[in-house]
């Protein structure tokens, strides 16, 4: 009998039948997407991917620049403001975040742009008074 494989049947090569008999072993079952989605698909590409997926396994945090720093304490200074039970405290939040913009403003921080003013404590005052 000759090898040639006969007339209609598909033909399966080597590396096929390699996968083939791998598969039915079960040795690509623990792999990513077995069944299951693959992680991160949704997500929009990016180029620095596998940088932020190293970082957030290690469980470490990449600071930011100082003026992005300074512009997240603001925004959190002022929703604790916003969310402050006396008009003295709603002051002493806004006035030591406008102290720290004011410094930055005048010595200059590194980091993109800071694109930031101080507040304007008495206007957010006169609007926290309307939602008490």
């Amino acid at each position: 009998m000759t090898d040639r494989k006969p007339i209609g049947m598909p033909f399966e090569s080597w590396i096929d039948r390699q996968i083939r008999e791998a598969e039915e072993r079960g040795e690509f079952d623990d792999l990513p997407g077995s069944g299951k989605p693959l992680p991160g698909l949704d997500r929009p590409q990016d180029d620095l991917w596998w940088i932020k997926q190293k970082v957030a396994s290690e469980g470490l945090e990449m600071p930011l620049p100082p003026t992005l720093a300074l512009r997240k304490d603001a925004e959190a200074a002022l929703a604790e403001a916003r969310g402050a039970r006396t008009e003295a405290e709603v002051r002493r939040v806004l006035e030591e975040i406008n102290e720290r913009i004011r410094q930055a403003i005048r010595t200059g921080l590194s980091g993109p742009p800071l694109n930031l003013m101080p507040f304007d404590v008495d206007r957010i005052v006169s609007e926290w008074r309307k939602e008490q």
